[in-house]
């Protein structure tokens, strides 16, 4: 490859690797962490405090406007301006809240600013470079098996202590395979007792992001609509609202739904991603089709709306099932059933058989947290949650800060050793353990990797090994050199003798990092993936970055590099 060819694929890596940064380099440094705190919480929370944020801004500027009129705006409500289309050269008080045709829509425009600004770092905090347990704290949650469902389900039959057991090993493999399909790294998931399970997910404080991954148990069912009943109910409740609930909040079925029949809400998601009941739907008990038929499920896109769906396909004796279902109920309502809670309603236009798509009141997010909890099945025996809450991290802060200072000074030390030892030469080595470490970082950052102390541990010794990458490549060269051959012919046969010896010692580390990995624990597991990815980062700078930057300063007609402070060949 010409010079201009490799200048510009590392300009390229570089710029990927910077883009890869800037979530996690936001976050650190540029988000106030009162802001942290608040996105931290439930979407609940997030509303609550926006929707304060906005009648204090309305309280605070109606009382500017009683007090001056022709004051300048605050800076802190100079957000506002954005929300008015006719801006006049200076704003005053006055001015400003004429441009809102009530005070209902400068509130609502106010909340918008809140809610769009927090939502954003909230979902910010998700691709983000994670700090561990052990580093941060994070969610601790302790399901309990739900013996009474199971047995409702199967005939009377209560799992006995070995049985029980062995179900809830099937749910734990479960809930791995579906925690890692959300991206949270290095779960610790555990039996606890005889009937219980613990999840610990490091840097995870949001309960609604816990919730994506335990909730939604594989209770998906199609259920059969009684359109009558449904008008009926909706008529009476949606006027009357309070008359819906008992004092629990759970919803009470009119004396007249017959035996056989079930009252669920139909929810949708408001701006806060928070679901709310917008009607009622009359139910069937006879379960057209369950979870348990699902082969595949996937997010897509709705090629009518645009809307996000979730498709999947069903195994030969769910299809078989729901070809005969639909293809007798033509023209009827059916129901998707998630938790007991309405996610879409549809009116059957024609037989379906293996292939369906469901679509309805879903975000994005929600389509895509869906799609991954049909995939990965449902659960052996349903679970409930007994207790979800914080844990503080296992280090102290001193612990951490002595952890982060021997990286610092590990990494100075490999910087000036190689500075002192081969000279101007040992600056190109550095620069490209820069840029390894750099590139490190953000592959890190753009896998929303979760740091642990291991994992430190396995960076600080990728650092190690890539700068003997370099060692190994200059010891080569000085030895040519010594044969009599010119500075450019000593760096092109060094370079190339030495890059079979480098890449059989990286390509062996890689594997037996990838067999940890695959076979270790979480804690293994950190440190495995670290490894892996520094050493494939190290294999790139050692041998491409290296090797062009020699080439900037030597050529077959001049140029010479110093590999020792004592003499220049």
């Amino acid at each position: 490859m010409k010079m201009t060819g490799r200048v510009l694929l590392v300009l390229l890596v570089l710029a990927v690797a910077a883009l890869l940064l800037y979530p996690t380099i936001r976050w650190y440094c540029f988000v106030p962490d009162s802001a942290k705190a608040i996105a931290a919480g439930s979407n609940e929370d997030i509303r609550e405090y926006s929707r304060g944020q906005a009648a204090r801004a309305v309280n605070a500027l109606t009382a500017m406007l009683r007090t001056d009129r022709d004051q300048a705006v605050p800076e802190e409500y100079r957000y506002l301006e954005d929300e008015v289309e006719n801006k006049p050269d200076e704003w005053t008080v006055y001015l400003l809240l004429s441009s809102f045709s009530t005070e209902g829509e400068l509130f609502s425009a106010v909340e918008k600013h809140y809610r769009e600004e927090l939502l954003d770092i909230k979902k910010l905090s998700g691709n983000v470079l994670q700090l561990g347990l052990d580093l941060r704290g994070g969610m601790s949650v302790v399901l309990e098996a739900d013996t009474a469902s199971y047995a409702e389900s199967h005939d009377g039959h209560v799992p006995s202590g070995s049985e029980l057991t062995e179900l809830l090993s099937g749910d734990i493999e479960i809930l791995t395979s579906r925690i890692d399909e959300f991206g949270v790294s290095e779960p610790d998931i555990r039996l606890q007792g005889s009937d219980q399970i613990v999840i610990e997910v490091p840097g995870e404080t949001d309960p609604e992001r816990v919730d994506s991954f335990l909730m939604g148990r594989g209770a998906l069912t199609f259920c059969l609509v009684d359109r009558g009943l449904t008008e009926r109910v909706n008529a009476e409740y949606l006027a009357n609202p309070s008359r819906a609930f008992d004092e629990h909040g759970a919803l009470i079925s009119p004396s007249y739904i017959p035996s056989g029949f079930t009252l669920a809400g139909y929810y949708t998601e408001d701006e806060y991603g928070i679901e709310e009941l917008v009607q009622f739907v009359v139910l069937d008990d006879d379960i057209v089709l369950d979870g348990s038929h699902l082969v595949s499920a996937t997010m897509e896109r709705d090629g009518m709306t645009g809307r996000p769906a979730v498709n999947f396909r069903l195994d030969s004796e769910g299809a078989s099932i729901f070809h005969r279902f639909t293809s007798a109920h033509i023209g009827d309502q059916l129901a998707v059933v998630m938790d007991g809670r309405v996610k879409s309603v549809a009116v059957i236009n024609d037989a379906i058989s293996s292939d369906v798509q469901l679509t309805g009141s879903f975000t994005e997010e929600e389509a895509q947290s869906l799609a991954v909890v049909l995939r990965t099945s449902s659960l052996p025996i349903d679970l409930t949650v007994v207790s979800q809450q914080g844990v503080g991290a296992s280090l102290g802060s001193d612990s951490v800060n002595v952890a982060l200072k021997a990286i610092l000074v590990g990494f100075l030390l490999v910087i000036l050793c190689m500075i002192v030892y081969y000279g101007p030469a040992g600056i190109i080595a550095d620069v490209a353990l820069m840029m390894n470490f750099l590139m490190m970082i953000a592959v890190l950052s753009a896998m929303h990797f979760t740091l642990t102390l291991s994992s430190i541990a396995g960076l600080v010794l990728t650092l190690g090994m890539a700068i003997d990458a370099n060692v190994i490549i200059y010891e080569r060269i000085k030895e040519e050199m010594e044969e009599g051959l010119s500075v450019y012919e000593a760096v092109k046969l060094g370079f190339g003798r030495a890059f079979w010896t480098i890449m059989d010692s990286n390509v062996t580390t890689i594997i037996a990092a990838i067999v940890l990995s695959v076979l270790g624990s979480s804690t293994v597991k950190g440190f495995a993936n670290t490894l892996a990815i520094g050493v494939a980062c190290s294999l790139f700078t050692s041998l491409f970055v290296s090797h062009l930057l020699f080439d900037f300063f030597i050529s077959e007609e001049k140029g010479n590099v110093w590999f020792s402070w004592r003499r220049k060949k």
